[in-house]
């Protein structure tokens, strides 16, 4: 498995337990009547909070799989000799022509998920919809954007960018 294979998994991980985790809070505060649905200032807040959660565990688990990846390297390489480990590290990160490509076809589906999520938002919301509930979507379809781009990116380094 590639560098950029590994890292992308480590995105999907990163945010599916985060978008999952507001999906449950959301619900249980919503069906416990704790919550005022047309509360903007409760959404706002509650969007902002696992958006900083989301962040700080992607940094984190980005952290610390460079960290496992480097060990993993060094061990590989064996007798010790730095300047061995830091050219193999440094040559297992470059990114080439192909994986700018499929960055580019991949972010292509998330932004297309993202902007059907926010036209949708727009149109649940002209039909009388909720404030709250327009947030919802919109945080929703960035999440399911975001994730979307890393299975698809998978997709094009598993089965090529012609066969993907």
């Amino acid at each position: 498995m590639s560098y950029q294979e590994k890292r992308t998994i480590v995105n999907i991980l990163s945010g599916v337990p985060v978008l999952i985790a507001y999906g449950i809070y959301v619900f249980i505060r919503t069906r416990s009547g704790s919550v005022d649905p047309n509360d903007l200032r409760f959404w706002g807040i509650t969007m902002l909070t696992f958006i900083g959660i989301g962040v700080a565990s992607g940094i984190i688990l980005q952290i610390l799989f460079h960290i496992g990846l480097s060990i993993s390297i060094a061990i590989k390489t064996g007798d010790g000799k730095e300047r061995e480990v830091e050219r193999d590290i440094e040559a297992t990160i470059v990114e080439d022509e192909m994986d700018k490509l499929i960055e580019l076809k991949s972010l292509k589906l998330g932004f297309s998920i993202t902007g059907t999520g926010f036209v949708i938002a727009l149109i649940y919301l002209a039909f009388s919809g909720s404030a709250a509930g327009m947030l919802n979507i919109m945080f929703f379809s960035f999440g399911i954007g975001s994730i979307s781009e890393g299975f698809l990116s998978l997709r094009y380094y598993r089965k090529g960018l012609k066969n993907g």
